[in-house]
């Protein structure tokens, strides 16, 4: 069995207060893949940042002041087609930090052969649930396409990619 993990894909992050143009590119592609996997009858997940109107006082508001992904905005809300693309079988993960502690909840009572990573960026959340996917599930496969998540730093983008793939990331469709 495999799983699809689709990370803040999220309007603020796309062309909202954080977002950037390359990763609107990203739409397209990222709606293929979970078409593909539900198609094929795996699981797909969802990871929304999730905030509240103290983010200004949490630790990463203090660190990255831009009010962002604020829970019922429209900025908060998944992308244009993704935000279409969601099954009536998808889980979808509130996080209020860069990694989901319930996606690894949820991890522990399954046994993926492949856990495949997409969405936005890839040098703070997709790495943080990346590492999550690992922690919780070892044995497996963990993937990362590369044409499927980006990051406003295309240099910390590249970062990334390598540390991921340092732990035993396979990172697919590198440039």
């Amino acid at each position: 069995m495999k799983l699809l993990a689709v990370v803040d894909y999220q309007n603020d992050f796309v062309t909202g207060v954080l977002g950037f143009p390359r990763a609107k590119s990203l739409e397209k592609k990222i709606c293929q893949k979970i078409e593909e996997y539900h198609q094929n009858g795996d699981d797909v997940v969802f990871m929304m940042d999730t905030h509240y109107d103290d983010y200004l006082n949490t630790e990463e508001g203090r660190n990255l002041p831009i009010v962002h992904a604020v829970k019922g905005t429209l900025g908060w809300q998944l992308y244009g087609k993704v935000n279409q693309a969601v099954g009536k079988n998808d889980v979808i993960f509130m996080k209020e930090s860069f990694g989901s502690r319930e996606f690894g909840d949820f991890l522990k009572n399954k046994n993926y052969e492949t856990i495949e990573l997409i969405g936005l960026v890839t040098n703070i959340c997709v790495i943080s649930n990346a590492i999550i996917a690992k922690t919780f599930m070892p044995n497996a496969k963990i993937i990362v396409d590369a044409s499927c998540t980006d990051s406003f730093d295309s240099e910390l983008n590249e970062k990334a990619l390598d540390v991921m793939e340092s732990f035993h990331v396979k990172i697919e469709n590198r440039k």
